[in-house]
C-alpha cells in the first residue's frame, strides 16, 4: 500500500477563530487512516491555530504557504523558514502558481526557498506546472523540467526530502482538471527528469493539484504515479475534506 498525502492549501481563508471551529468539525469526522497523511496550510496568522489544535494526531501536519529565502532582515511582510519552524510548521508551499504570476515569483526564487526551507527543517512543497498557452503548444514537459532544474546540482538527500506537486495552472480553481491519465503521464515524466540525474526518482513523492473534489479523488489516487493531492477551494469546507482525504484506493 502507496502512502498518501492529502495537503490543503487554504489561501486566504479561515482566520484563526474560523480556523478552530474548521478543525471542531473534520477531527470529529476524521480518523487516522493507515499510510495517510494530511497536511494543512492555513493563512500564515492561524498557523498556531491549527498547529494547536491537532497537536497529538500524528498524521495530521501543519506548514505555512510561502517564506523568504533570506533567514532575516528588512523585509517586510515577509517570514522566514526558520520563523516558521518555530512557530509549529513542519511544511512549506513553494512556487505556488499564485505566487509564480500574481506575485512575480521566479524559478530561481523558488529555488532559494526551497533550500532555505531544507536548511531550516522544513519539508518543501514545491509546486510546478503549465498555463493553457504553454499547455496548447505542447510545452508541458519542458515548463516543468524548468521550474525543476536548480535541484539537478542538489545532493540526493536534499532532495529526497522535497516533495513536488503537479498543479497545471489552467486547472487551478477553473473547474477543469486533467484527466488522472494526463497527471500520471506528467507524473512520470517528473519521476524520469529525477531518475536521469540520478536523484532518486522512485522515492519522490508527487502531488497532483487543479480542481481536485469529491468526483475526481479516487480516479486520481488511484494512478501508481500519484502519491497524493493538494487541495484548495474543497479543502475549506470541513465536511468535504474529511471525505476527500477519507477517499479509499
Amino acid at each position: 500500500m502507496k502512502t498518501l498525502l492529502f495537503a490543503a492549501n487554504w489561501k486566504m481563508h479561515h482566520a484563526p477563530a474560523a480556523a478552530r471551529e474548521y478543525l471542531g468539525v473534520f477531527l470529529a469526522a476524521y480518523a487516522p487512516l493507515p499510510n495517510r497523511h494530511v497536511w494543512f496550510f492555513p493563512p500564515a496568522v492561524s498557523l498556531v491555530a491549527v498547529v494547536d489544535g491537532t497537536r497529538g494526531r500524528r498524521d495530521i501536519q501543519t506548514g505555512v504557504q510561502n517564506i523568504h529565502w533570506e533567514s532575516r532582515g528588512a523585509f517586510t511582510g515577509e517570514i522566514s523558514a526558520a520563523m516558521a519552524h518555530d512557530a509549529g510548521a513542519r511544511a512549506t508551499l513553494v512556487g505556488h502558481s499564485e505566487r509564480r504570476h500574481l506575485f512575480g515569483e521566479t524559478d530561481d526564487q523558488a529555488a532559494r526557498k526551497t533550500r532555505a526551507a531544507l536548511d531550516a527543517g522544513l519539508t518543501p512543497v514545491l509546486c510546478v506546472g503549465e498555463q493553457l498557452v504553454e499547455r496548447e503548444a505542447g510545452n508541458t514537459i519542458a515548463v516543468v523540467e524548468r521550474q525543476l532544474a536548480p535541484l539537478a546540482a542538489w545532493p540526493p538527500e536534499d532532495v529526497r526530502r522535497v516533495v513536488i506537486a503537479y498543479e497545471p495552472v489552467w486547472a487551478i480553481g477553473t473547474g477543469r482538471n486533467a484527466t488522472p491519465q494526463d497527471a500520471a503521464q506528467v507524473h512520470a515524466a517528473i519521476r524520469s527528469w529525477f531518475t536521469a540525474r540520478h536523484l532518486s526518482g522512485d522515492d519522490l513523492r508527487v502531488l497532483y493539484g487543479g480542481s481536485v473534489n469529491r468526483d475526481n479523488i479516487a480516479a486520481l489516487i488511484a494512478q501508481p504515479e500519484i502519491n497524493g493531492v493538494l487541495v484548495g477551494g474543497a479543502s475549506l469546507d470541513p465536511a468535504g475534506w474529511s471525505e476527500i482525504a477519507g477517499t479509499r484506493v
